[in-house]
């Protein structure tokens, strides 16, 4: 079993679109349990998802959170792996990219909702393993699950505007599909 700080993962635009998964995503990065793994085509994507359907977002507060986020993760932008997208297939060729950043950058999972567009027999090839982000914080949760909770009470922590009570969080959370991982935490939180 590869150690939690070896392990690169991919995180797609579609868990990075929703705020809450993002940040619990990034505050498990933070305490080492992955090495998050994106590209700017990734953060183009969801950051162009998120103008659309969200039109009372400035473009400026999403710019900052991908600044953010390359700042604070400064070897999780894959670059040069345009050259191997042609060569991949998928159902949805618009998901190669994500395959190809995740080839690239050595990563063993793609973080995402759309397993049905990252089927395991076109991923075995290449040793890559697509996962919800329920499966992939609670495979996490079974390696360390104190560090787990410690990545959510850092996230409630960071709610400042407006600030969040860890049940809110915790509803968020489940509401964007983790609840698995919403069913750990409490257990945690009440342990």
């Amino acid at each position: 079993m590869m150690k939690p700080a070896e392990l690169a993962a991919v995180l797609d635009a579609n868990v990075l679109y929703p705020a809450p998964i993002r940040d619990i995503l990034l505050n498990l990065a933070d305490i080492k349990l992955y090495r998050p793994k994106w590209s700017a085509q990734i953060q183009d994507e969801w950051g162009r998802n998120l103008l659309k359907n969200r039109p009372d977002i400035a473009a400026r507060s999403i710019e900052s959170a991908q600044s953010a986020m390359d700042s604070a993760f400064p070897d999780a932008n894959v670059t040069a792996y345009e050259l191997l997208i042609d060569d991949l297939e998928l159902p949805d060729i618009d998901d190669r990219h994500v395959l190809a950043a995740a080839i690239k950058s050595g990563a063993k999972i793609i973080v995402t909702n759309n397993l049905k567009d990252f089927p395991p027999k076109r991923l075995k090839q290449y040793r890559i393993e697509a996962q919800t982000p329920d499966k992939f914080i609670t495979d996490l949760a079974a390696i360390d699950d104190f560090r787990v909770l410690q990545a959510f009470e850092a996230q409630v922590k960071r709610l400042k505007n407006p600030p969040q009570s860890a049940g809110q969080v915790l509803a968020a959370l489940e509401k964007n599909g983790l609840k698995r991982t919403v069913k750990i935490l409490k257990s945690l939180l009440i342990s």
